[in-house]
């Protein structure tokens, strides 16, 4: 599956309006090394319907998480645009970015990324303390119990398993209700049975809430979950 010229969903100069809520347009990154210039990712041009739940594969040092990082606003591409529901977050500031993120985008990481000195709870009620969620404690506390953690809101980190971690991680992106997640190896640090337990607990309650799913994973049997793969190699998309 070719990319180049929008094949990924209609047009690529990121004006048309056909339900995409994400959009890159001819998405390059470069850096430099000592052997001169690196391109990292080369012209990648892709979009990603309203609740699609959309793979991103690869071998390692294919461009994958760089393709992630570009499409989150996380990094600011060398060359080309990003759209975020209609916002080009690639002509924004990196502040202007972060406030785009927090009106609608979650995040789960394969390193889990929780704060150690904050409980289960407080990690799930933070989103929803920057988003002036009316209720942060009682709704962080009904998506702690939606992912099996109610009789662990008081543990901290280091007191949980690696997928209980992970679980507290996904009630943590989903509990403002974003409309885009992006999940960057989600079960990559987990054994296979805890990650199959974790990869259904996220494409259940990306299905039950309609969130828009981008994943990026070496696990195949993670990505033919998802409607749609797009396979990269050398920063470009072959597949």
């Amino acid at each position: 599956m070719t990319m180049h010229e929008g094949s990924a969903g209609g047009p690529t100069d990121g004006s048309a309006d056909d339900g995409a809520l994400l959009r890159a347009v001819v998405l390059s990154k470069q850096v430099s090394s000592p052997e001169g210039t690196l391109t990292i990712l080369d012209a990648v041009s892709l979009a990603v319907q309203r609740g699609e739940t959309l793979a991103i594969t690869g071998p390692s040092g294919s461009g994958k998480s760089t393709l992630l990082a570009l499409l989150a606003g996380l990094d600011a591409p060398s060359s080309g645009q990003v759209f975020l529901d209609g916002v080009e977050l690639s002509a924004l500031d990196e502040d202007g970015r972060a406030e785009a993120r927090a009106r609608g985008v979650g995040f789960v990481f394969q390193s889990f990324h929780l704060l150690p000195a904050l409980t289960a709870l407080e990690n799930v009620m933070l989103p929803l303390e920057l988003a002036d969620h009316g209720a942060p404690r009682p709704a962080a506390a009904a998506v702690l119990a939606e992912v099996g953690l109610g009789e662990r809101l008081g543990h901290y980190p280091n007191q949980l398993s690696g997928g209980e971690q992970q679980r507290v991680a996904i009630a943590r992106a989903f509990a403002a209700g974003p409309k885009l997640l992006f999940a960057d190896e989600p079960t990559g640090n987990l054994d296979a049975a805890t990650g199959a337990r974790v990869a259904d607990l996220l494409f259940g309650l990306n299905a039950k809430l309609g969130t828009t799913l981008v994943i990026v994973t070496h696990d195949a049997g993670l990505a033919a979950r998802c409607a749609r793969e797009v396979k990269l190699g050398g920063g470009r998309v072959v597949g």
